[in-house]
């Protein structure tokens, strides 16, 4: 079975074990960028005029089609052969981008503690569900290769 790919069905199409772990790799990827936005927003929440940030929220299934994706690549020798696509993307696609806030002090600080630390704390137990999720799929791989551990 060396070699081979495991495959794994999600809403009916088949796909490989591989682009199913770089998926939650990249859900991985986005909690930690958002938990350190969100502790950058705790950090300001009494500066003046300071608006917190947020990021755009990711699904499962944006992720996992990112990963399918990113396995195709185009070969060219030269990048205007393909007039409108922009090599200068940011590579992990994850900005910040000012939040909405409904609540503003006098100073012009958007952020309210309280909510931040509920965001913080949810961040923090979905990034744990991922990592359990993606601990469980090395292993179950493991041992259908025959080496558990």
């Amino acid at each position: 079975m060396t070699g081979q790919h495991l495959p794994t069905t999600l809403g009916g199409e088949d796909m490989d074990a591989g682009a199913l772990l770089d998926a939650m790799a990249s859900k991985m990827r986005w909690h930690q960028a958002r938990q350190s936005i969100l502790a950058q927003n705790v950090a300001n929440a009494n500066t003046p005029g300071y608006r917190g940030e947020e990021l755009q929220p990711i699904s499962f299934g944006d992720a996992l089609s990112q990963a399918q994706a990113a396995s195709v690549q185009l070969a060219t020798n030269d990048p205007s052969d393909f007039g409108g696509l922009d090599s200068s993307a940011e590579g992990d696609g994850l900005s910040a981008e000012p939040q909405l806030n409904f609540e503003v002090t006098p100073e012009g600080n958007g952020v309210t503690i309280e909510d931040e630390m509920m965001k913080v704390t949810a961040n923090q137990m979905d990034y744990q569900t991922v990592t359990t999720l993606y601990a469980k799929s090395l292993a179950l791989i493991r041992t259908a290769l025959g080496h558990p551990s």
